[in-house]
């Protein structure tokens, strides 16, 4: 029983070195080596032709609403206020009164500068009698001559300042703000009130833009403009105006949009999104959305096919090349700079690539 033991156990381990290998491995590690080789995986890929458009990149900006006419009405000269005819959110026309001074000190002015005016007659009449007889010497003729002129020079600025003792409309338009009530003093030029035209060609607004931006406009442009009071609504406009300096504060330059309507009702202050197609264009590379990887802002990268490393049809490799983004056009991509020489770039099964990466086309 014992000889029988010992000879099971030899033909075990002569059974378990004729499956091992010199190298250490048995049959069985041998076979799992071989259905997975150390080579990478191949990644099948799609690619999309690359094309080249002519187009002017939008500005696109936000901004309010306003009037192109629009005014901050005063006072000429400073006094207590007797009667404002308007409230806010009223409609007017022009010349309508909107307010009115308290004149009783105003109308004692113009009295007054009536009898300073009306001394400065008499005494200059005397004064030429006087003269005519050779009682009055040619300076004090002179003089009175001069102090007629000054006192007529002084009723008219009494009788000015009377007649701008009110406030009238400048324009056809809507009271945006009143600023002060009846029996409150006003210093001269403070503001009463504010307004603002309603004409349907009155309406504008105004963005701001940086200086690139700025020299690709023109006055004319056209826009498209959204209003969040009416959502799913753009309207038309066009550029009317360009400023000439930058804002000192926002370092933007203001661009005044004439927005049309187009029958609805509009109102200072809403806000609106607006972009802008400038005359001046570029040629740009297009390219599908999803051919842009790792994108950041303006920049981006995409792959194309390695041709220098092509070794077979089925299998190829693939390069990364850094691109320039412009701007999206629905499913497009407008690059400014990059691709110069490649033709096609890879589209599905761009987010699993790297430099390294071995492709199939599909």
């Amino acid at each position: 029983m014992k000889t029988v033991s010992v000879l099971l156990s030899v033909s075990v381990l002569l059974m378990l070195a004729a499956c091992t290998k010199p190298g250490g491995k048995t049959a069985e590690t041998q076979t799992s080596s071989a259905a997975n080789p150390a080579d990478e995986a191949v990644i099948p890929v799609k690619l999309a032709a690359v094309s080249t458009v002519v187009r002017a990149e939008p500005i696109v900006a936000s901004g309010l609403v306003s009037s192109a006419q629009e005014a901050r009405l005063s006072f000429k000269v400073g006094g207590i206020i007797s009667r404002l005819y308007v409230e806010e959110g009223q409609p007017v026309r022009r010349g309508q009164l909107l307010a009115t001074l308290d004149l009783t000190e105003i109308n004692a002015q113009v009295s007054q500068a009536q009898l300073a005016s009306e001394k400065a007659e008499r005494d200059f009449g005397r004064v030429r009698k006087l003269y005519a007889d050779t009682a009055a010497t040619l300076e004090q003729l002179q003089n009175a001559t001069t102090g007629t002129s000054a006192a007529r020079q002084n009723l008219t600025i009494a009788q000015f300042n009377r007649n701008h003792a009110e406030i009238r409309a400048t324009v056809d338009g809507t009271v945006t703000q009143k600023l002060v009530n009846a029996g409150e003093f006003v210093a001269p030029g403070a503001s009463v009130y504010q307004l603002s035209s309603s004409r349907p060609g009155d309406w504008v607004v105004r963005v701001g833009v940086s200086d690139k931006d700025w020299a690709r406009l023109r006055t004319g442009n056209r826009a498209t403009i959204a209003l969040d009071a009416y959502p799913g609504r753009t309207f038309t406009g066009t550029v009317g105006k360009l400023a000439q300096a930058a804002d000192p504060v926002s370092k933007l330059y203001e661009v005044e949009v004439r927005i049309s309507p187009g029958g609805v009702k509009l109102a200072p202050g809403l806000f609106a999104r607006v972009t802008l197609t400038p005359a001046q264009s570029r040629s740009y590379t297009l390219v599908p959305v999803e051919a842009i990887v790792e994108g950041n802002g303006r920049d981006g990268f995409v792959y194309v096919l390695d041709n220098a490393k092509a070794t077979a049809q089925s299998a190829r490799h693939v390069r990364k090349l850094p691109v320039q983004i412009g701007f999206l056009d629905g499913d497009k991509v407008l690059l400014t700079n990059g691709l110069v020489a490649a033709s096609q770039v890879v589209t599905a099964g761009s987010a699993f690539l790297t430099s390294e990466s071995t492709v199939v086309l599909r």
